[in-house]
C-alpha cells in the first residue's frame, strides 16, 4: 500500500481489492471519476463568481450608490438571498460533491454507485441552482432565511439530497474494512443531516407549523445547514487532505471522534439562539445558549487536532499555499467560535442584537473557514486534475494575501461597526446617528469586498492558464503510489 493512503487514513488501509475478487496479484479497479471532481469545481466556481458580484453589489446600497436602483430584478434584498444562496448551495455544496468524489472512493477502495448518476446529479444541481436564482429575482422567494428557494424547487432540492446519500454510501457499505476513519464518519452523518434539514427548514414552518414554533425551527435549520451539512464536510476534508499534504497522520483519531459526537450532540439543540428576547419560551432559548457555549468546546478539539498534526511541520506555511489555507481557516475558526460563545449570552445580545457584528460574524464562518479550507483543497488538487503545474505560484500568493487582508479587514469592520451601532441604540440616539456612524465602516466593507472579488478573480486566471498551457508532467507524490492516471477522467486505484 502506498505511503501516502496510510498517511491519509491515520494507517487505516485501503482494502485488498485483488483479495475481495478472488484474484492473486495487484489489481487496478477504476473508481475515481477526475471528471466529476473537476465538474463540481467549475460549477461551483461559476455560481461563486456571481455570488461575490451580488455581494459587492449589495454592499453598494450602504454608500447611497446603489447600481440596481430602479430595476426590479436587482432590488437590494433579491440580490442579498442570491449573494447567499449562491454561497451554500451554488459554491459550497459544489465544492464538497467534487471533493467527495475524490476522497471516498480511496478511502472506502470502491466506486461510487454511478458515474452516470454523478453526472446526472451534477447537470441537475446546476439547473436548480439557475432556477433559484431566477425565482429569486423575480421575487418568489420564501419567507426563511436561507431557505429562501421558491416552494416549487424544494422537493427537488429534497430528492437530489437522497441521491447523493445513495450515491456515496453505496461504497462506504461496501468498504471491507472494519475499522472507518473518521473523515467517512462526518460524510455518513451529513447525508442524513442534509435531507433532515431541509426538510425542517422549508416544509414544516411553511405548511405545519405556525407561530412561535415555527420560529424556533426556523432557527434549527438557519444554523442546522452550517452545523450538520457545511461543518460535518469541511471537517471531514480536513481531516483527509491536511494529513496527505504534511504526510502525516492524524495527531489524535480519538480526539477526533469526539469532535463528531460532540457536533452530533450539541449542535442540533442551539438553533434558537438566532431568536433570542423572542416570543420562544426562555427555557429554549437558555438551552440554545448553554449548547452553543458547549459546541465551541468541542470545536476547539477540532482546532487542537489540526495543529497538533501541523507541529513540527512549520516549514510548511512557507512551501505549501494549501497548506497555509488552511492554516489561516483554522485561525478564523477559533475566532469565531470564541466570538459566538461570547455572543449568544443574552448580555452581549443586548448591544450586539441587529448589529453588523452577526454579518461579520457569518462571513468569518463561511467565506474564512470553509471556503479557505476548500481554496486549500483547490490549490493541491488542481494540478493533478489537470495534469499540469500552477501557471503562476505569485498568482496564488496573491489571491492567499488579497483574501485574507480583504476577510480579515471585512470582520473587523463588521464587527466594529456593530459595536457602534449597538450602543447607540442602547442609548436611545436617533435611528439617523447610527446610519451615518456606520458610513465609514460599510465604505471601508465594500473596499474590503473588491479585494476579495480582484483575488477571486487572479484565481480564475491562475486555474484558466494552468488548465491551457501546453502539457507537463505534474509529479504526483501524493497520490501516485495508489493510482495511474489512464485518462483525463478516471483514475485507476491499485492495491499490492
Amino acid at each position: 500500500m502506498a505511503e501516502s493512503a496510510r498517511l491519509s487514513t491515520s494507517n487505516l488501509e485501503l482494502p485488498d481489492l485483488s483479495k475481495q475478487q478472488g484474484q492473486e496479484g495487484p489489481v487496478i479497479t477504476q473508481i475515481v471519476c477526475n471528471g466529476l471532481v473537476k465538474a463540481h469545481i467549475i460549477g461551483g466556481f461559476v455560481w461563486f463568481t456571481i455570488s461575490l458580484l451580488a455581494g459587492y453589489l449589495y454592499s453598494t446600497q450602504f454608500l447611497q450608490n446603489y447600481h440596481g436602483s430602479g430595476v426590479e430584478v436587482l432590488s437590494p434584498g433579491r440580490v442579498r438571498m442570491v449573494h447567499t444562496n449562491l454561497i451554500a448551495f451554488g459554491w459550497l455544496t459544489n465544492g464538497f460533491l467534487g471533493m467527495l468524489y475524490w476522497v471516498v472512493p480511496r478511502l472506502t477502495g470502491q466506486a461510487v454507485l454511478s458515474h452516470k448518476m454523478g453526472w446526472l446529479i451534477f447537470w441537475v444541481w446546476q439547473a436548480i441552482i439557475a432556477a433559484t436564482m431566477f425565482g429569486l429575482h423575480i421575487g418568489e422567494a420564501q419567507p426563511i432565511e436561507w431557505g429562501e428557494t421558491p416552494v416549487w424547487i424544494d422537493p427537488f432540492v429534497c430528492v437530489g439530497a437522497v441521491l447523493v446519500a445513495i450515491q456515496f454510501y453505496t461504497p462506504i457499505i461496501r468498504c471491507k474494512e472494519r475499522a472507518m476513519y473518521v473523515t467517512l464518519w462526518y460524510f455518513s452523518a451529513a447525508f442524513v443531516w442534509l435531507g433532515l434539514t431541509y426538510i425542517m427548514g422549508n416544509f414544516f414552518p411553511q405548511y405545519i407549523v405556525p407561530g412561535t414554533g415555527a420560529g424556533a425551527l426556523l432557527g434549527l435549520y438557519i444554523h442546522d445547514l452550517v452545523g450538520l451539512w457545511v461543518t460535518p464536510m469541511g471537517w471531514g476534508l480536513m481531516y483527509f487532505f491536511v494529513p496527505v499534504i504534511l504526510k502525516r497522520p492524524i495527531w489524535s483519531h480519538a480526539l477526533s471522534l469526539v469532535g463528531f459526537w460532540g457536533l452530533a450532540f450539541f449542535y442540533p439543540l442551539q438553533g434558537v439562539h438566532h431568536f433570542l428576547w423572542s416570543p420562544i419560551p426562555m427555557f429554549a432559548q437558555y438551552g440554545a445558549v448553554i449548547s452553543t457555549i458547549a459546541v465551541e468546546i468541542v470545536v476547539t478539539t477540532v482546532i487542537i487536532n489540526f495543529y497538533m498534526t501541523w507541529r513540527g511541520s512549520e516549514g510548511s506555511l512557507k512551501r505549501s499555499i494549501a497548506i497555509r489555507w488552511f492554516w489561516v481557516g483554522a485561525c478564523f475558526y477559533f475566532i469565531t467560535c470564541l466570538q459566538c460563545a461570547f455572543q449568544v449570552t443574552l448580555t452581549f445580545q443586548k448591544i450586539i442584537h441587529f448589529t453588523d457584528w452577526v454579518v461579520g460574524h457569518a462571513h468569518l464562518v463561511m467565506f474564512g473557514v470553509f471556503t479557505f479550507w476548500l481554496y486549500g483543497v483547490l490549490n493541491h488538487l488542481w494540478p493533478k486534475l489537470t495534469g499540469r503545474e500552477w501557471w503562476s505560484h505569485k498568482l496564488n500568493a496573491w489571491h492567499f494575501w488579497l483574501s485574507t487582508i480583504g476577510l480579515g479587514g471585512m470582520f473587523l469592520d463588521l464587527m466594529s461597526a456593530g459595536l457602534v451601532q449597538g450602543f447607540l441604540w442602547r442609548a436611545l440616539a436617533p435611528w439617523e446617528d447610527s446610519v451615518r456612524a456606520s458610513h465609514p465602516f460599510w465604505l471601508f466593507r465594500s473596499i474590503m469586498g473588491v479585494l476579495i472579488v480582484l483575488a477571486h478573480v487572479m484565481l480564475l486566471i491562475n486555474m484558466w492558464k494552468t488548465a491551457r498551457q501546453p502539457k507537463q508532467s505534474h509529479v504526483d507524490v501524493d497520490y501516485a503510489g495508489m493510482e495511474q492516471l489512464e485518462d483525463a477522467d478516471v483514475a485507476s486505484v491499485a492495491t499490492a
